[in-house]
């Protein structure tokens, strides 16, 4: 189900996305690193070298389509997403990540590889050396040994 990327190029890598660019469009690229389903709200953390931005997609307001496309993707994926940049709620701030300030709200989500389900997730910490080692294209995803 990989889609082509046609008419799409990317505008900035995941931490460009601040709240200096708020309320412009973007096209951003990633890996997804962590998928949240609540129904009728759908929280992607999306990956790439850079870091992390969590992207949404609100069903009320998202086409069926794009909201059916959602709830398919799963870790690994890689995908293309154009969204209208927003600010979180004052509570919803994650001072722990560069862009926890900003969310990316989906106006379009193109599925570019899809993946199979990893021996492990890249954001998990406690795996086992030798899972680790076995598998060490995974490995070398995680922010830790990136930063080396």
């Amino acid at each position: 189900m990989s889609e082509n990327l046609s008419g799409l190029k990317r505008t900035h890598y995941l931490t460009d996305v601040n709240e200096s660019i708020i309320g412009e469009t973007v096209t951003v690229m990633g890996f997804i690193n962590k998928r949240r389903d609540l129904g009728k709200l759908i929280f992607i953390a999306l990956r790439d070298r850079t870091g992390i931005l969590q992207v949404t997609i609100d069903g009320d307001k998202a086409s069926g389509e794009l909201f059916k496309k959602a709830e398919t993707v799963r870790g690994e994926y890689v995908v293309a997403v154009r969204g209208l940049v927003r600010a979180r709620n004052e509570k919803d701030v994650n001072q722990n990540m560069k862009t926890g300030k900003v969310e990316l709200e989906v106006l379009e989500l193109r599925i570019l590889s899809e993946a199979a389900v990893p021996p492990f997730q890249v954001a998990d910490t406690g795996v086992a050396i030798d899972m680790r080692l076995k598998y060490r294209y995974l490995d070398l995803r995680r922010p830790e040994l990136q930063r080396n």
